[in-house]
């Protein structure tokens, strides 16, 4: 099977396959990305983000067998809003950083933890930037990524709780586990974690010099749209409302 494949668990590496959501858009790119983890021999899963309130995806889910815990990335609705139909149909334990999306008694999770189950050690690491609450999971082969690193593509930085300066931060922390397989919340898997975010970094420099550049030509007072018709145009004008929150927070960052 190939990327995208909807409806259909999809092995990438020798723990993790993903279920891919039939949620294309914007923002999701193919989909949300369900990411089901299960060490050699384990007859139980952990499921990673189980996508949006979608009925058909939840069935799929559902039929995948033992779920007994279901991990969050990010409080956002692609990722969570199927959670509560997921408990209904598995019985399974939620456990997240936002206290909102805890079911069960498993308790939040935290930075640095490190979860065993379904014959797997899953590493918590906080990464937020995207949003305040983003975490990546990194396994002995591979890192799930969340919105942190997308298959395609760059990220944005949320209006409401992201942040670029704690996102630099987060893409070199990752960028530190050296070359593993990226397996992201939305796209394609990748190959090489330090390769990609080396990338994320250059071009998040990259939009800042031609953010300060704009400021020079446009003047300290141009607005966010202002910036962004100046500096976005290779980006689809689709996305420039979106573009829009990424300019705000490099600006916050550049005046910090």
């Amino acid at each position: 099977m190939r990327h995208p494949a909807y409806g259909l668990l999809r092995p990438v590496t020798e723990t993790a396959s993903v279920l891919l959501c039939n949620n294309p858009g914007l923002m999701t790119l193919d989909g949300t990305n369900t990411w089901v983890l299960r060490g050699k021999g384990s007859d139980e899963m952990v499921l990673v983000d189980p996508g949006p309130e979608d009925d058909e995806h939840v069935a799929k889910i559902a039929e995948l067998g033992a779920i007994p815990l279901v991990l969050i990335s990010h409080r956002h609705d692609d990722h969570t809003g199927a959670i509560d139909k997921i408990v209904e149909r598995t019985g399974a334990v939620v456990r997240a950083v936002g206290s909102g999306f805890l079911r069960g008694l498993g308790g939040p999770l935290t930075d640095g933890e490190v979860i065993d189950a379904a014959g797997l050690k899953i590493l918590v690491m906080a990464t937020p930037g995207h949003t305040a609450d983003s975490l990546s999971f990194v396994l002995d082969d591979a890192v799930l990524t969340a919105d942190t690193v997308l298959g395609r593509g760059t990220t944005v930085i949320d209006s409401e709780d992201g942040a670029l300066g704690e996102y630099l931060e987060s893409l070199k922390r990752l960028q530190g586990l050296g070359h593993r397989t990226v397996l992201p919340g939305h796209g394609p898997d990748l190959d090489d974690l330090e390769a990609v975010t080396a990338m994320y970094l250059a071009h998040r420099e990259q939009r800042l010099d031609q953010v300060r550049g704009a400021l020079r030509a446009l003047g300290d007072d141009a607005t966010t749209r202002q910036i962004v018709e100046h500096v976005y145009t290779d980006v689809d004008e689709n996305l420039w409302d979106y573009a829009e929150w990424s300019v705000q927070a490099q600006l916050d960052y550049l005046r910090s």
